[in-house]
């Protein structure tokens, strides 16, 4: 037990963020090497703790559920050398490793990252937990667009003018737990960010190759979002294909409203929210071992998603996010344990 306990602790020490210095993206991170000063070789350690209660309107069944305890510590080693390593104790009650990678700083605006990463595909899965704004993440970020690999990663950006951001790199394709394997081929997957001066506007495009198995899976996205002192609109599609038409093109859409309105007393603000997001029949690119092809593993639903956020003031961030999701289904549709009318109550902290 000691040594078990000593591991966690040595663990959650070792997991990592720069320093705060978020992207738009959320879970890339940036660092200016022009401002580096001795005090930010220190290491600092961050948290995330998501925890939530469920209620399901149709089966009349609830539960409660940590869905995220997310702990990173990040630092530099030198001018041009930083690092990230970021492990989740909880991630619906599984302990995984998340993030581990080293980030290099050759030039100004230019970075090379190698390790294991979120892969640098479509704006809201690159969203961290304590930036998301909804209690349940998009269809686009959970089911069709979400992938975390091994591999490299190169990106050059400059904030000046008409600021802009191009990531590209290779990756595994065989996740996080099956790093041993050899491959033929790599997987890749390249996005570019664009921004008007003011920032207040992004557009974001990008694609990615994926080879689960036999049958390659190429997938293209497209988001525009708008950012200003209280409102936030974000628009966004993703299209998925599958080789030798293995499994039907797969049409994902999230878009979503947040208007924030600030208090004076106790709270920070409120945040009144509003989404809408879809997708068609998903498979995840692995074949069904009695028949040999690709079947559906998550069934073509709409949704709609309402909400209502208060933020609390102070040195940390602490949100309490009231939601409900309202689901729709073809006859055909099989929903899953999970997936239906819900409230959900939600609170966050991040340290």
């Amino acid at each position: 037990m000691n040594r078990v306990a000593t591991s966690l602790i040595a663990l959650s020490m070792a997991v990592s963020v720069f320093g705060q210095m978020a992207d738009e993206a959320g879970d890339g991170q940036k660092l200016d090497k022009s401002s580096m000063e001795l005090r930010d070789y220190l290491p600092e350690i961050d948290g995330t703790i998501r925890a939530k209660y469920e209620y399901q309107t149709q089966t009349k069944e609830s539960r409660f559920e940590v869905r995220n305890a997310r702990f990173s510590v990040s630092g530099n080693v030198h001018p041009i050398v930083a690092y990230k390593a970021e492990i989740d104790l909880s991630d619906e009650g599984t302990i995984k490793m998340l993030d581990a990678y080293t980030r290099i700083f050759p030039l100004k605006g230019l970075n090379v990252t190698v390790g294991q990463m979120r892969v640098p595909f479509t704006i809201d899965a690159h969203r961290s937990p304590h930036q998301q704004l909804f209690a349940n993440r998009s269809f686009i970020a959970k089911q069709v667009g979400n992938v975390r690999d091994v591999g490299f990663t190169l990106a050059y950006g400059m904030d000046k003018h008409l600021p802009f951001k191009v990531e590209g790199g290779l990756f595994n394709g065989s996740g996080l737990t099956n790093q041993k394997v050899w491959h033929k081929t790599l997987n890749y997957s390249v996005k570019a960010q664009l921004w008007t001066p003011n920032k207040c506007w992004n557009l974001t495009l990008s694609t990615q190759l994926i080879k689960p198995e036999e049958v390659r899976v190429n997938m293209y996205d497209a988001g525009l979002y708008y950012q200003g002192r209280r409102l936030h609109i974000e628009a966004e599609y993703l299209y998925k294909m599958y080789g030798h038409q293995a499994f039907k093109d797969v049409h994902a859409v999230n878009s979503f409203v947040n208007y924030e309105l600030p208090l004076r007393r106790v709270f920070h603000k409120i945040s009144f929210l509003a989404r809408y997001d879809m997708m068609t029949d998903h498979s995840n690119g692995l074949a069904d071992k009695e028949t040999g092809k690709l079947i559906v593993d998550d069934y073509a639903r709409h949704r709609i998603t309402g909400g209502v956020t208060i933020s609390l003031m102070g040195a940390f961030i602490a949100d309490l996010r009231l939601n409900f999701e309202k689901y729709f289904y073809k006859k055909s549709g099989i929903p899953k344990e999970s997936e239906r009318d819900k409230v959900v109550i939600e609170f966050m902290t991040r340290f």
